[in-house]
């Protein structure tokens, strides 16, 4: 009889051994890379390391399937790498788990105008839809939230009346955000000035917004980037542009190099190619890979 037992004994023995194996293997608890915590992975996202931070935030999210803040981040970065169909397919996990914040549904409709641009002619149309029904819906649970408003504006510009787009509902967003924000609104209405080339208009709105916030760095950009862009008020432009420089931008603000990348231009239109090449040469020292440098520097040493 013992002998019989025996085999069996060490049968069972090398099963359960297997077994433990097995378990250890697939629970996170033995495994040799550990899911990296939400901060931990917040913080890939933050510097940019996108490949480190999809893999921290794909576990997270079978990690922690209720939690919606990991589907969110894979939706942002897909929208950072041109990917709507990915990040289509996160946020609205996103917004599946958590459809009353505001910021959630805001990433939605910018993933849902991405797919629009991309999207085939027969396509359009249905991104369209949702993209403006879902920067509504962000606007209206939070109507403070400026990015929203600011996305629903892109819309308006760039879309066909046919499908909700129009300038004068850009303007009326534009307005809002004003309201709210002196600043950030008068920026976003010259833009919209700008776009359909009502120069005068834009100036004038500028010369408001920096005789009442002179402080405001923002605004001197603004108004080199409109001189730059226009041909107009040009040594007005030059001289905001210089101003912008004095000292480090904050959070937020264009860099040093673009700042020398317009001035560069700028004097190009002055018709002094020397001041253009020297400005071009310090925005490419300060940013090697600055694309638009690189250009406008090669047009002028063919």
């Amino acid at each position: 009889m013992l002998s019989i037992i025996q085999p069996v004994l060490l049968f069972l023995r090398k099963l359960s051994s297997f077994a433990i194996l097995s378990l250890a293997i697939a629970s996170p608890a033995f495994s040799a890379e550990p899911t990296a915590s939400m901060d931990e992975a917040i913080g890939l996202f933050r510097a940019r390391k996108l490949a480190e931070a999809t893999t921290a935030f794909e576990k997270l999210a079978v990690a922690e399937p209720t939690n919606p803040e990991p589907a969110f981040y894979l939706g942002q970065i897909a929208l950072h790498r041109e990917d709507p169909e990915t990040a289509v397919r996160w946020l609205e996990k996103t917004v599946d788990l958590a459809p009353r914040k505001s910021a959630y549904q805001k990433t939605l409709g910018d993933a849902y105008c991405l797919s629009t641009a991309k999207a085939s002619l027969f396509s359009k149309g249905g991104f369209a839809k949702k993209a403006l029904a879902t920067l509504k819906k962000a606007v209206a649970l939070d109507p403070d939230n400026l990015e929203a408003r600011e996305s629903l504006i892109q819309f308006y510009r760039r879309a066909p009346a046919i499908a909700g787009g129009g300038m004068d509902k850009a303007y009326a967003e534009a307005a809002e955000i004003q309201k709210r924000n002196e600043v950030r609104g008068a920026l976003v209405l010259v833009e919209l000035y700008a776009a359909e080339k009502k120069y005068p208009e834009a100036f004038a709105l500028l010369d408001a917004a920096i005789a009442k916030k002179p402080e405001s760095k923002i605004l001197l950009y603004q108004l080199g980037r409109i001189a730059e862009n226009s041909g107009q008020q040009l040594d007005r432009g030059e001289a905001a542009l210089k101003a912008y420089l004095q000292s480090p931008p904050q959070p937020g603000e264009p860099a040093p190099c673009n700042a020398h990348w317009r001035l560069g231009t700028l004097y190009e239109k002055k018709g002094d190619q020397a001041a253009a090449r020297h400005e071009y040469e310090t925005a490419l020292q300060l940013n090697p890979g600055f694309r638009q440098a690189q250009e406008a520097l090669k047009k002028l040493n063919p």
